[in-house]
């Protein structure tokens, strides 16, 4: 699904009172805020690799953990929250 498609299926989804969180790559992250993307964490990650590097398990696990902290802690919607990965080597 193209980066522009999950930010109008989520404000979608959001109007029908479902919470969600994208997430983006640094790269694609102008795109989130102009298209107003409800809750959103932007990853350090290449195109293509939103959640981090074929096979690397423990960084995908952390994005989609954060991801979910994202949905449970953010304030509201318009809320962007940029993923860090912890450790060397990140």
């Amino acid at each position: 699904m193209c980066h522009e498609s999950v930010g109008l299926v989520a404000r979608a989804l959001e109007g029908a009172g479902i919470a969600t969180v994208s997430i983006f790559v640094r790269a694609f992250a102008h795109v989130a805020g102009r298209l107003r993307v409800p809750r959103v964490l932007v990853t350090p990650h290449l195109v293509g690799r939103t959640i981090g590097p074929v096979g690397d398990v423990r960084r995908q696990r952390d994005v989609v953990e954060a991801a979910l902290r994202l949905l449970v802690e953010a304030p509201g919607p318009q809320t962007r929250w940029d993923f860090e990965p912890a450790g060397p080597g990140s």
